[in-house]
């Protein structure tokens, strides 16, 4: 293994490399994808880190094959080290291996095929959820331009579709747009309903996500994208690095020894932080009858807090919770508060 590093831009047709020896020396290269393989195959083996993104664990994956030693730095790692006004792969290469000089730089561990697999039915489910709302919307639009509309709710769509089907008021072209509209309603419910079994099972098969599942609030779905989002929990050196890392911790705006908390930072993952904040939600409504100490500390926080507040301060908890189980191998044992809720 030599002491050469390489920063890699990967894209999808041409590869930039920014190649550092030993002795401070610099090359730059580019290659074309399928030149990329023969050269790092001859290349001696040495250092390559590249971006965190879906393809850098492929080619992660890969490069390790060869025998060389592959590290993955986050975006925004990499970001305040791009030159300004000079924004191109070449400057992204250079600005990769600058960042990994640095000290105190984390890194992101390499994800498995399956793990990616995972993740492709997260990502996949939520973009038709995303294409469910808006023909939900669209269709709640176009009734009410006719006098036709239902209560609140996806589940409702079935008494609008009745009411478009008996209203003998409603011109031909009308109803047969909207009749086109809840069929691709239909079809997408059901490939939704298809991806959730899926990632039903992975959160019953595997251990971390099952473990991950004894936290109230959080169900299959947040355990799975937890199990299969985490490859190394030991990356986050305590709960409130991971709490950070998920964007669920104050911003500050602090100076002069006065410290200021503002709103959360919202960084990191979007998804996860989503199903926690929505998970902690469901929990802060059945707060009434939560008999634990966590119970206790939300019943407590609502009466001095506004909901939304405590809502997202305990998807921060579940947060920290779910490091603890990943960190220790452990599943969620409530505290049991004495006092009784009504």
């Amino acid at each position: 293994m030599t002491n050469t590093m390489i920063g890699l831009d990967t894209a999808k047709s041409v590869f930039q490399l920014h190649i550092v020896d030993a002795a401070g020396g610099v090359t730059r290269r580019k290659l074309r994808r399928d030149e990329l393989i023969p050269f790092f195959e001859r290349h001696p083996r040495c250092r390559i880190v590249m971006e965190a993104c879906g393809a850098a664990h492929h080619w992660g994956r890969v490069l390790t094959a060869l025998g060389h030693e592959v590290s993955l730095i986050a975006p925004e790692a990499v970001r305040p080290f791009v030159k300004r006004g000079r924004k191109n792969d070449a400057a992204d290469a250079a600005a990769i291996c600058e960042a990994t000089a640095r000290p105190n730089i984390k890194f992101v561990p390499i994800k498995t095929p399956d793990q990616q697999a995972i993740l492709a039915l997260h990502t996949a489910r939520s973009l038709l959820v995303k294409q469910q709302t808006m023909i939900v919307n669209a269709v709640r639009g176009l009734a009410s331009e006719f006098g036709l509309t239902a209560p609140q709710g996806i589940s409702k769509m079935d008494e609008l579709k009745a009411s478009v089907e008996g209203d003998d008021d409603l011109p031909d072209a009308a109803r047969s747009v909207l009749n086109t509209l809840f069929q691709q309603l239909t079809s997408l419910s059901k490939q939704i309903e298809a991806l959730e079994e899926r990632i039903v099972l992975h959160a019953r098969t595997n251990e971390t996500a099952r473990r991950l599942a004894t936290i109230p609030g959080v169900g299959p779905t947040t355990s799975s994208l937890l199990a299969a989002t985490i490859a190394d929990i030991s990356v986050f050196p305590s709960a409130r690095h991971f709490a950070a890392w998920l964007g669920l911790v104050p911003r500050q705006f602090s100076t002069g020894g006065k410290t200021r908390l503002g709103r959360i930072t919202k960084a990191g993952n979007t998804e996860i932080r989503r199903l926690l904040v929505l998970g902690a939600t469901s929990m802060v409504r059945r707060a009434e009858h939560w008999r634990s100490a966590l119970g206790q500390w939300v019943r407590s926080a609502l009466g001095r807090r506004p909901t939304r507040l405590v809502t997202v301060a305990l998807a921060n908890k579940m947060a920290r919770i779910a490091w603890a189980l990943m960190s220790h191998n452990e599943i969620y044992r409530p505290t049991r508060n004495m006092s009784v809720a009504t």
